[in-house]
Parts: structure tokens; sequence; C-alpha cells
């Protein structure tokens, strides 16, 4: 946990701009995986953990705004608990930790909660996104289980997304030590990963390395030899000489901070011709969609200008024709970069995604893209000092879309579908860093992590 005057603050500030009515907080419980007593791994709800930073199931909180009270809700263990689990620490010496006083056993929760509901008070909860806390508040609040999210406080997500957006620099030193968990993921990847292997070996080894020098992994692991497909979690695939491997992971620090590192690289240790000349443009998009980071430019310009790079690029090697600056108005680069350029990272490696991204990546000025490729963009608002947020720029040869496309003569003033074609099995390839703005322009965190051609091949051929 960090020192318990900043949990205090925090709720302060919370406090303030809410103003009136009672906010409540639900922190997750265990999850059974088969049976009940076989759960897997516990998370805590970041929200719970960024107000309270208290890591461990069963426990949810108030702050009644009016009579300025806070109270943690848990049960402490039992005899029988302590049997299987050792000593625990009680409620109340667990919440002081975070700066509050006052304890209660979680039956009170719903006494409390009764009562406000039958004085007509203001009960401020955010969206949930796991069911048994949806049927928590239907329980405590009444609410039918399908409407629980409909009636979730608008104002206190607004409030929520303006304080936990804005990091901390004790919040991006947690980034940097999850980024420094990603160094050892991805170099040593390179230097594991060897033609014959199934993808499952390397992620085995990736993830183990998640586990041993943080608190596991901020996402299930990406890392296939075919990175056309943007979130493949299949590893069932063997890899062949030639074959490009794109590592898409994460890593939590102890407090729960994210990582979000990719790198493509050589399964063999050296790109080929075509291989090399596509990652260079997606090497340069990227240098350039950094550089284009400083306090006031919207992310969506970033995301558009990096996507020029990308065309220009395309069009240089001959998959793209006419102008590039029309291209990507209309869309048509869109076939190999169909995602957004990043997204926000913090207690979330989506942060604060449970939030509801137009909520806070989007507002009444800038209103989100139907446009295919375009309406991914998870946060395209002007950026601010203390954002953390990723740069991931890819170019993708996908057969399924390449067909629906082709078949519907869509851009064909733009895509050379003859060279395309004789790309189908090139697969992908993104890069990715994690990105801090700065009060001039942007930092790269953590310590840098190989990706120029000559630095990616030189670890990938130094094999273990």
């Amino acid at each position: 946990m960090f020192d318990s005057k900043i949990y205090i603050k925090r709720r302060e500030t919370l406090k303030k701009k809410i103003g009136n009515g009672i906010i409540l907080f639900l922190g997750n419980n265990e999850t059974p995986m088969n049976y009940t007593n076989n759960t897997y791994q516990f998370r805590q709800d970041s929200t719970f953990l960024y107000y309270f930073g208290l890591d461990q199931p069963g426990l949810a909180a108030i702050i009644d705004i009016n009579e300025d009270k806070e109270i943690v809700f848990g049960n402490d263990f039992s005899v029988d608990d302590i049997v299987w689990m050792g000593p625990q620490q009680t409620i109340k010496h667990r919440a002081a930790k975070c700066g509050v006083k006052l304890t209660s056993p979680l039956s009170e929760l719903e006494t409390i909660c009764a009562n406000a509901v039958k004085q007509g008070r203001k009960i401020h909860f955010i969206p949930q996104y796991r069911h048994d806390n949806i049927l928590t508040i239907h329980k405590l609040l009444g609410l039918a289980p399908k409407r629980v999210n409909d009636y979730a406080s608008t104002v206190l997500i607004k409030t929520i997304a303006e304080q936990r957006y804005v990091k901390s620099e004790e919040e991006i030193a947690e980034i940097e030590k999850a980024i420094e968990i990603s160094f050892e993921m991805q170099t040593s990847a390179m230097r594991f990963a060897k033609p014959g292997m199934l993808e499952r070996d390397v992620m085995g080894f990736v993830a183990g390395l998640a586990m041993s020098l943080g608190s596991g992994l901020s996402f299930p692991v990406i890392l296939s030899r075919h990175g056309e497909t943007l979130h493949n979690h299949n590893y069932n695939n063997r890899f062949k000489a030639g074959d490009l491997v794109v590592n898409d992971s994460g890593a939590e620090s102890t407090l729960h901070y994210a990582s979000d590192i990719t790198r493509t690289f050589p399964v063999s240790g050296k790109f080929t011709p075509e291989q090399k000349d596509i990652y260079e443009i997606i090497l340069i998009s990227q240098l350039v969609g950094i550089d284009e980071i400083k306090p006031g430019v919207t992310f969506k310009s970033v995301h558009l200008k990096t996507a020029t790079v990308i065309a220009e690029g395309l069009k240089a090697l001959g998959f793209m024709k006419g102008s590039m600056k029309d291209a990507v108005e209309a869309g048509a680069h869109a076939l190999f970069f169909p995602h957004g350029l990043g997204h926000l990272l913090g207690l979330d490696v989506h942060d604060m995604e449970n939030l509801g991204e137009n909520n806070f990546g989007y507002d009444e000025n800038l209103k989100r893209s139907t446009q295919f490729g375009l309406k991914y963009l998870r946060y395209a608002k002007p950026l601010v000092p203390g954002i953390v947020i990723t740069v991931e720029p890819g170019i993708y040869f996908i057969p399924q879309l390449i067909d629906k496309w082709q078949g519907e003569k869509k851009f064909k003033e733009f895509i050379n579908y003859d060279k395309v074609n004789r790309f189908r099995k090139f697969g992908g390839i993104r890069i990715e860093d994690d990105i801090l703005v700065t009060q001039k322009g942007s930092r790269v965190l953590g310590k840098p992590i190989p990706k120029a051609v000559e630095d990616v091949e030189e670890v990938a051929s130094d094999k273990i």
C-alpha cells in the first residue's frame, strides 16, 4: 500500500467534488473455477484499490458525505479460516492502514443502505462488471439486476475518471516497476523462442516471469505467430523458421499498476527483407506518434498522424495508391491498421474501461467515430500532463478482411489488392510502449526495450 495520507487525500477530493449523499464501494470476491473452494487468482477492484488500497476479498466501504463518515465493511477470519490460511490481520487493523477508523461486519452494510433508501438519500455507485456484485447492489438497493448499471452515478463516474487519469509520482513509479518486469518478459521471450517450439512454451515462460517478479499478468498474454489476430489467446501453433512472433504482454507491480508492451521479433533471429520493410514502417510510425504527444494535442490527431505515416509507407511498398491524406480520411488504411493507436494505462491495463470509455475518452466536443478502425480508438481527447497512454501502431494482413473488402470493391482507388493478396500469409506486426505525457512533451517509461531492427535481431539471435 501507499502511505495512508495518499488514500485520505484521494477520498477528501472525491467527497468535495461529489458534495452530497453516500458513495458505495464494492470490493471483489473470490471467484470459483470449478467448485467453491478452488478459486481463480484474486484481483481486487481497481477503484477500491485507488481509494482504500485494501487488497483482500470480501470487503466493501461507504463514504457518507453528509455525516463525514467513512466505514470499511468486512468479516474477521474465524479460527476455522485461520487453520487453512494462517493468522490474519483484523479488518480494523487493515482499515487503519488507509486512514479509515470505522469498521463493521458486512451484514451491517445492508442495514445502512436500507435506511438510506428509506430516507430517500442519494447512493452513488459505479457500473459493476461482476455478476455477484450486481446481485449485491440488487440486494442492497432493491434495483432489478438487469437495470443495476442503468442507475450508476454519472457524476461519480466522471469524478473518478478525472482523479484517476492523471497519475501521481508514486503511481508513475509503480508503472515503471511493472515495465521493468516487461523488459524481462520481452527480452527473455526473444532469446527463448525457437523454431519447433509451441507458442504455449514461450507464453508459459513469459507468464512465469510476471508471477515471479510482481503480482502476475495485467492481462492474458498475446503471444503468437498469427500476429494478424489482434487478441490471439490460442497458444497451440508451432513456430517455424521464418516466423514472426508478436508478444503483447504486461505485468502488474505488487500494488497492481500495469504495464503493456508489445514487441515483434523473428523466431529465427533475422528478419526477412519483406518483414524488415514492413517492420520499419511501424517503427517509424510509432516514433512519430510518440513525438507528436504533448499537452493540448488530441490523441485522435496523434492516431491520424500515425495512420498517415503507415499509409505513406505502404504506398511506397506498392500496397496503397493515390492520395494518402484522402485514404486516411476515408478509412482505407484500416485494412492494415484496424485498431486505435492506444489506451490509458494505470491500475487497469485499459485504465478505467469499466467506467465506460465514452465517459472519459470522449466528450460533448469530441464524439466517437463510427468509421471502421477509428471507432476502436479508446481515448481521443486532448492530452494533459500526468496521463500514461500506450502507443501501439501495427500492420496486419487479415485474409478474411481482405476478402470482404475486395469482394465489395471497397477503396479500390486506394488499395492495390493484387499486391495485398501476395502477402495474405504474412501475419502482423505491432510495436507498443507506455508513454507519460509531461509538461512539455512526453517520455517513454521504463528501461528501453529493444525495438530497432538491429537491436531486436541481436537479442533474438542470442538464444538460451
